[in-house]
């Protein structure tokens, strides 16, 4: 049971991702035929052209999209949350300093990390964009070998389910249903792109993420039957 879980050993956390460029023609050529390839389904047979969708969904696919913030958080003595961000516009700097925080801090078989939708975006995504940087994976995002019960991670929209694989529920929808505040007071996931290649506010995203953070943290309290808790900076 998910109360049983000490707080102290979960590390909550968000990413905000982008397409790896805004302009499409920056792009080599294989690049473009295999982006066209790999969406042809999606785009329902062209129906939709390859560079419109590229713009709009690329940042969602970590072999066409990057990471451009990693914002974590844990709860402090049952009391207050604590975030930390890693953003900017270097991705292996951004994973590296991720990464160090991991091996540093979250290295025990009993620590977990804890994402909304994390097991389908998340965690893989972020695999995959340290194996592309060639950074080294630590042991909490390893799957391979392990057996369901050592995978060291939790979803909040997994717990949300209850085994009903029909449906997606947003975070935002689910702090809605759960009485918690919106974390999207100001911009949304798809507006991430662009803020970040129109407006270059890198701060205006992190806010943003940090905040997914704290709805993530309360959204959990929440199923645990705990009560909401603010940021440290709040109190």
């Amino acid at each position: 049971m998910i109360q049983r879980i000490p707080y102290n050993k979960i590390l909550f956390l968000d990413i905000e991702t982008v397409p790896q460029t805004d302009d499409w023609n920056l792009l080599s050529d294989r690049t473009k035929t295999l982006w066209e390839k790999k969406t042809n389904f999606q785009r329902n047979n062209n129906e939709i052209s390859p560079e419109e969708f590229y713009h709009e969904r690329a940042g969602i696919m970590a072999e066409f999209g990057k990471i451009i913030c990693i914002s974590v958080g844990i709860i402090v003595k049952d009391s207050f949350i604590h975030i930390k961000s890693f953003y900017g516009h270097d991705e292996r700097k951004i994973l590296e300093g991720f990464n160090t925080l991991l091996i540093e801090n979250f290295f025990k078989p009993d620590h977990i990390l804890c994402a909304h939708n994390g097991k389908e975006f998340d965690f893989p995504y972020i695999a995959r964009r340290m194996i592309i940087n060639q950074v080294e994976i630590p042991a909490i995002l390893q799957l391979f070998g392990k057996k369901p019960w050592e995978i060291q991670h939790l979803d909040t929209m997994e717990l949300w389910k209850f085994g009903d694989y029909k449906n997606y529920t947003s975070l935002d929808l689910l702090a809605n249903v759960l009485d918690i505040p919106t974390p999207k007071d100001d911009i949304d996931g798809s507006q991430v792109a662009h803020v970040y290649y129109n407006e270059n506010n890198l701060e205006r995203i992190k806010d943003y993420c940090e905040k997914d953070v704290i709805t993530l943290i309360n959204v959990f309290r929440k199923l645990r039957y705990d009560t909401t808790l603010q940021r440290k900076e709040d109190i």
